[in-house]
């Protein structure tokens, strides 16, 4: 028991000695080394952040500059493209307005050789009955002399003759409409038919647009059965169009489609009253009337332009066809 007693106290007395230069402090030379460690370690941190400060600087004011520069040409960009974009808007608007006086130029000079080519086989028509009326009068004068006509009596013309008319004269066509004269036995006509066609004509391409609707007017009023009548009707349907007067052009344009249904200016009627009426507003009666034009002139320059039309609206060619039945 003893013996116990005496091993425990020796045990807690190393204990205690053990934990005591545990904790004795530390030599004076071993702090202050660890303690100047220190200081040189956070000198270190503090600088190298300087360092990063510094650097970090730098970068944000070389961002800040290329970004400056950046917007500068982004701004000088945005002044280019302005300026480009009212550039090609006045070459746009100078170039449609050139080809629209082209297009009636050239159309212009297209009603002029059809003018001249009806006109040529009006004078054929002409020279043919002139040549009748000759051979008529020739057998006439070869087939009788004055001893033997008896009195009152009048001589047959041969057979393939054609007899000459009460005045004498040739007869003359109906479609040219001769000075003096008009269909409705009205007032006569201030020139030829021939002149004051090709006087309107030449008006209304050189963009006189009031002169030349008075003359196509004249035209109609006097020469409403030739036939270049519905051209004259058609071209005041132009000058409408091309003043703004839309319904009044459609007006004019419906004229050619009901009263001249042999022109040849019923493809063109119809693609330029869908146009007016698409200028209007009235976007599902030209688009109808489009289709119509490539339905009934397919493979021509109208039709063509018709389908060019109904891609910008966005539509197909053909209209859609009814679900049910009616």
């Amino acid at each position: 028991m003893r013996t116990r007693w005496v091993f425990l106290i020796l045990a807690t007395l190393v204990v205690g000695a053990f934990g005591g230069a545990m904790l004795a402090p530390q030599p004076a030379d071993a702090v202050s080394k660890e303690i100047i460690q220190l200081q040189q370690q956070v000198a270190q941190l503090l600088q190298g952040q300087q360092d990063l400060r510094s650097t970090v600087d730098k970068g944000n004011s070389a961002l800040a500059t290329i970004l400056q520069q950046t917007l500068d040409s982004v701004n000088q960009m945005n002044k280019t493209m302005g300026g480009l974009q009212q550039t090609i808007q006045s070459v746009q608007a100078n170039s449609g307005s050139r080809l629209d006086t082209v297009a009636n130029q050239v159309q212009g000079v297209s009603d002029n050789l059809q003018d001249i080519q009806a006109r040529v086989g009006k004078l054929s028509q002409q020279m043919t009955d002139m040549q009748s009326v000759l051979q008529s009068l020739d057998a006439k004068v070869s087939s009788s002399s004055p001893s033997t006509m008896p009195g009152g009596s009048t001589t047959t013309p041969p057979p393939g003759g054609a007899p000459p008319s009460a005045s004498g004269a040739p007869p003359t066509g109906s479609g040219g409409g001769a000075p003096g004269t008009s269909p409705s036995g009205s007032s006569a006509p201030p020139m030829s038919s021939e002149l004051l066609y090709a006087n309107a004509l030449r008006d209304f391409t050189g963009g006189k647009y009031d002169l030349a609707r008075q003359e196509f007017s004249d035209y109609l009023k006097y020469f409403r059965a030739s036939d270049l009548a519905s051209n004259a009707q058609f071209y005041l349907g132009e000058i409408d169009y091309v003043m703004g007067s839309y319904p009044e052009a459609i007006s004019s344009y419906d004229k050619v489609l009901v009263n001249y249904p042999k022109s040849y200016k019923l493809a063109a009627a119809l693609l330029k009253k869908a146009e007016a009426q698409l200028a209007i507003g009235e976007k599902a009666s030209g688009t109808r009337n489009f289709r119509e034009v490539v339905r009934r002139f397919p493979g021509t320059d109208e039709a063509r332009r018709a389908q060019a039309k109904l891609r910008e609206l966005g539509v197909s060619a053909a209209p859609r066809s009814a679900s049910t039945p009616h």
